[in-house]
C-alpha cells in the first residue's frame, strides 16, 4: 500500500510537470504571429521586382513586431479577405492602410494611429472650370475608386457623380489615362505616388484641391486579443517617440498630406 501511495504521488509530480511543459510549448508557438497585407498599394505595401513584399507598412510591421518581442510571419491577402480572416483566426494582425473607423470597432480592435492620412483627388486637365466636387457632380462626371475603401464610401456621399468602381487603385488611375474615368479618388499617400512616379499622368491630371478628408490607419486584432494590443500599442508608442516611423516616412516619400501622428 505505501509503495502504492508513493507510486502516485511521483506520477502526479510527473503529470503536473508535463502539464506545464505543454503550456510553455503553446506559449512559444503563440508569439509567432501571422500578419496580413493587401500588397497592392503601393508605396505603403506592394511586392518589388524581386517578388518580396516591400514598402512603409511592410517596414513598420516588421518593426512593430520585433519591438515587441514576436515572430511573424507576413502574408499577402486581397483586401477582400483581411478582416474575414482576421476574424476566423487565420491571422492575428492587420495592416494595410486600414482607417479607424466607429463602425469598425464593433467588430475587431485597432492599434494606436501610426499615420494621418486622408482622401485625395484626381481629375483630367481638360476637364476646365471645375475645381470641387461639387462641380464634378453637376457636370455628371464619372469619378473611380478601389470598391469597398474610405475612398469608395466618400464618393458615395456626393450624389450626382457617377462612381466607378475598381479591384485595385491602380486600375482606376490607367482608365483615366485612358479617358475611361473623368477622375480618381484614392488615399493621398497612392495619389501622390501615382502622380509624381507617372510622367503621363502628371501631365494629363491635376489635384482637385488638396486632401479631401482626415483620417488615422492602425493595426487591426480582434478584440478579445487584449494583450497582444497592449504590446503592440507600447512597441508603436516608442517608435513613434524615437522617430523610425518618421524615417521611414521619409525614406518611403509619403508627401505633405500624409503625417506621423505624436505618440
Amino acid at each position: 500500500m505505501l509503495k502504492r501511495y508513493f507510486f502516485k504521488i511521483v506520477l502526479s509530480v510527473f503529470c503536473v510537470g508535463c502539464l506545464g511543459c505543454g503550456q510553455g510549448s503553446h506559449e512559444t508557438q503563440n508569439s509567432r504571429l501571422v500578419i496580413a497585407i493587401d500588397a497592392t498599394f503601393i508605396p505603403m505595401s506592394f511586392l518589388n521586382d524581386q517578388g518580396e513584399l516591400d514598402g512603409f507598412e511592410v517596414d513598420l510591421i516588421k518593426e512593430v513586431v520585433k519591438n515587441s518581442g514576436f515572430d511573424y510571419e507576413l502574408v499577402n491577402v486581397e483586401w477582400g479577405g483581411l478582416f474575414g480572416g482576421l476574424i476566423t483566426e487565420k491571422f492575428d494582425l492587420v495592416i494595410s492602410s486600414i482607417t479607424i473607423l466607429e463602425e469598425r470597432k464593433n467588430r475587431m480592435a485597432f492599434s494606436i494611429p501610426y499615420l494621418q492620412s486622408g482622401v485625395a483627388v484626381l481629375v483630367r486637365k481638360d476637364l476646365a472650370n471645375v475645381d470641387s466636387l461639387e462641380q464634378l457632380a453637376e457636370i455628371k462626371a464619372t469619378v473611380g475608386a478601389q470598391i469597398n475603401t474610405t475612398s469608395y464610401y466618400f464618393l458615395q456621399k456626393h450624389l450626382g457623380i457617377n462612381i466607378k468602381t475598381y479591384e485595385k487603385f491602380g486600375h482606376a488611375v490607367i482608365d483615366m489615362a485612358n479617358k475611361g474615368n473623368d477622375g480618381v479618388v484614392g488615399d493621398s499617400v497612392q495619389v501622390n505616388y501615382y502622380f509624381n512616379k507617372n510622367k503621363v499622368l502628371t501631365q494629363n491630371a491635376r489635384f482637385l484641391g488638396s486632401r479631401m478628408t482626415s483620417e488615422f490607419y492602425g493595426i487591426v486584432l480582434r478584440k478579445e486579443n487584449l494583450e497582444l494590443k497592449q504590446k503592440i500599442d507600447a512597441s508603436l508608442k516608442d517608435l513613434l517617440k524615437n522617430g523610425t516611423v518618421q524615417k521611414l516616412h521619409d525614406k518611403w516619400s509619403l508627401g505633405d498630406f500624409a503625417v506621423v501622428p505624436p505618440a
